[in-house]
């Protein structure tokens, strides 16, 4: 009964008019920067991040709540329209949704995506609820073994899970870790890695590394490397369902939801496997007189189910992320970077130190759902214009946001040059293929992942046996050691079961 009482503590948070009003915004902003193609929400969070550095911390999370579930929703729209997903998770909306589009049927397919995002979030919220302050309460118990244990996951999962490669996701942590180095020793109070530089004596910011990684470098990316795209949208029909297309979809959203919410809650998460799962699954449970239409004129089952599977994934990625302090995506690490930059460290004590502003979080979770639907349905015209804004003034107009929001923390000529070269690096990891999201893993877990480890070795009296005499550290460095190894073991055995040809 407790954890409604929070509940509606954070109904009544959430619900004052000022917040309501930044939910209403973040939605809205998220939504626009979801339709507008290769705009992904980390890219969104990244670029707001310095804005609203001097608004009150739970004003300022329900706003990034908002970016992060509309710019999910918005996705759908130009995936389904052009062809043209703004984000991976939407690839799999865009195989049968732009079909659906091209023989007449674009406003089915957006009512199914808007209707099977509304019904997945709401559902995952429901588990976040549920769950998340049992899972606070265990990990309270931990000990500083078991949380460098936590951390190492954190580091495992995400250099490993988020890119194309082991290797260069581990290489990235490493400039992540490098860089969190920079400043002050927590303990000792000696400088380290500053070169004599004052402003690096605090430390590297990591709004600048957020927003140079990820806004700075889309941009660049966008101007050096990608060529102009001719894109031509198909007619909006009217947004809505026929009876036949409701009861297809209902069975996929909820199949769509129960296939997501899972993976969101693991650290190794993501929204590509459920997203394609569920499509595998659609098709395969679908009637042969349907069956017909995936990959044809479009099946809308096929847009049903991937999208619930997406939206579940994304919010039930905020049990790990705020119960364990462990992201599960490029947003997510987005997102505990601006915890830490009010000064909030999302993990088991979180629930306790902060409950208020987690509650009230949780709680614009349902009031953002609700508004989501409100403007997706609606209003999905207007969001069409905005595929039409050429992409010169909109990556200018991504450098201006991120130029005078790293300029007004601190007034500093030097966080500019540090932005941009940041960037530059971005760019560079981006053309490579090496994932950005472990760098600012590495940089915000790295510190603490450090003084954790100085005080399991004191626990130990100097020695490492600490980690494997503790029952759930030696659980952890064992799933650890298999998030590392299994994949690679189970690549080479499919490899070597295959007959040659």
């Amino acid at each position: 009964m407790d954890i409604w009482n929070q509940l509606l503590q954070g109904f009544a948070t959430a619900g004052t008019p000022v917040n309501l009003v930044w939910a209403f915004v973040g939605c809205a902003l998220g939504t626009a920067v979801g339709v507008l193609p290769g705009i992904g929400p980390a890219t969104a969070v990244a670029m707001l991040l310095p804005i609203t550095a001097k608004v009150d911390a739970t004003a300022s999370m329900i706003f990034f709540a908002g970016i992060y579930y509309g710019a999910m929703y918005g996705g759908s729209t130009t995936s389904i329209l052009l062809n043209t997903p703004g984000e991976t998770a939407s690839m799999v909306t865009a195989m049968e949704g732009n079909k659906m589009a091209k023989s007449g049927r674009a406003g089915a397919a957006l009512a199914t995506a808007a209707i099977g995002s509304f019904v997945a979030g709401t559902i995952a919220t429901i588990l976040v609820t549920l769950f998340a302050p049992v899972v606070a309460e265990f990990a309270v118990k931990l000990g500083p073994p078991e949380y460098f244990m936590l951390m190492l996951l954190a580091f495992t999962t995400v250099s490993a899970v988020l890119g194309q490669s082991t290797v260069r996701g581990l290489t990235a942590l490493f400039v992540g870790l490098a860089a969190g180095l920079v400043g002050l020793d927590q303990i000792t109070g000696q400088a380290r890695y500053t070169g004599g530089v004052p402003e690096l004596m605090d430390g590297i910011e990591i709004v600048l590394v957020a927003v140079g990684l990820f806004a700075v470098a889309e941009a660049l990316h966008a101007v050096l490397f990608e060529g102009r795209v001719v894109e031509s949208a198909n007619k909006l029909s009217r947004v809505s369902m026929t009876a036949s297309d409701w009861r297809r979809s209902i069975p996929a959203w909820l199949r769509g939801t129960a296939i997501g919410a899972p993976f969101g809650c693991i650290p190794a998460g993501g929204t590509e496997i459920p997203t394609f799962l569920s499509y595998a699954t659609e098709k395969k449970l679908a009637k042969p007189a349907h069956q017909a239409e995936f990959g044809g004129k479009g099946a809308i089952e096929g847009v049903a189910g991937p999208e619930a599977a997406n939206n579940a994934t994304v919010t039930a990625a905020l049990i790990p992320l705020l119960t364990l302090g462990i992201p599960t995506s490029n947003t997510t690490a987005i997102l505990l970077g601006a915890f830490q930059n009010y000064g909030i460290q999302p993990g088991p004590q979180l629930f306790t130190t902060s409950a208020a502003l987690v509650w009230a979080l949780i709680a614009s979770l349902y009031i953002g759902n609700v508004m989501l639907l409100v403007l997706n349905l609606p209003l999905v015209g207007m969001w069409v214009k905005l595929l039409k804004v050429p992409k010169p003034q909109l990556y200018a107009g991504i450098l201006i946001f991120a130029t005078v929001g790293a300029y007004g923390m601190r007034q500093s000529a030097f966080d500019l040059f540090l932005l941009y070269g940041i960037g530059v690096l971005g760019l560079i990891m981006r053309r490579f293929n090496f994932p950005t999201a472990p760098v600012v893993v590495g940089m915000i877990l790295g510190p603490l992942a450090e003084a954790q480890l100085r005080n399991a070795i004191s626990i130990g009296e100097g020695s490492a046996m600490v980690f494997l005499q503790r029952p759930m550290a030696l659980t952890l460095l064992v799933v650890v050691v298999a998030v590392v190894v299994v994949p690679k073991v189970l690549k080479h055995w499919n490899r070597s079961a295959t007959p040659l040809a």
